[in-house]
């Protein structure tokens, strides 16, 4: 085994919440039976839905493309990062992958972008173009942000994975985020005891 396979493969939302907070990761990862489900998190699935609906209507003018094609709902994985996900839309033009996810929020984090980044990385190696940026449309702004799918981002995500890796490994828990205003409304405050 390399140092970033585990038994099995992490999904790319384990990924982001381990940038947001590396306990979410733990609890999903070592307890798997216990995550509760907020009405934050209901809500956010059903306005994704919509959002789908929407994007379909759009045009590749969004992405500075004249032609490509659009997929949807689209299954990705990388045996090399032992990673999977479903990616809310992939657009392929001649020479480029572009990644978008739709996120319902009014700004994103660096959670999400790496979030993006997985994405693009699993991407490249399923479709076999390079994926060099990709979108995050925000649905309560209404707009899409373009994210440059760099070489550091590129960094978080395998050193994350092979973080949650030895996580996963030790079952030890992690530090809480040090940013704490994000303990306020998690779903697993009351699993930590320290916050």
């Amino acid at each position: 085994m390399t140092s970033l396979e585990a038994a099995q493969p992490f999904t790319v939302t384990d990924l982001k919440q381990h940038i947001y907070c590396q306990r979410i990761s733990y609890f999903h990862l070592c307890l798997p039976d216990i995550r509760p489900v907020t009405r934050k998190m209901s809500i956010g699935i059903e306005r994704h839905v919509d959002e789908r609906k929407r994007a379909a209507r759009r045009t590749m003018a969004m992405y500075g493309l004249t032609e490509g094609e659009l997929l949807f709902d689209v299954d990705v994985t990388s045996s090399r990062l032992n990673l999977v996900g479903r990616l809310d839309q992939l657009v392929i033009a001649a020479d480029e992958l572009i990644v978008v996810d739709y996120k319902v929020a009014s700004r994103h984090g660096k959670h999400q972008e790496v979030q993006l980044a997985a994405y693009a990385m699993m991407a490249e190696e399923s479709y076999l173009l390079p994926a060099k940026r990709g979108f995050i449309y925000l649905t309560k702004a209404k707009k899409a942000v373009e994210i440059r799918i760099s070489s550091q981002l590129r960094k978080i995500v395998e050193s994350a994975l092979q973080e949650m890796t030895v996580i996963q490994q030790t079952e030890r828990m992690p530090q809480p985020t040090e940013w704490r205003q994000r303990c306020l409304d998690c779903e697993f405050r009351r699993f930590c005891n320290d916050v």
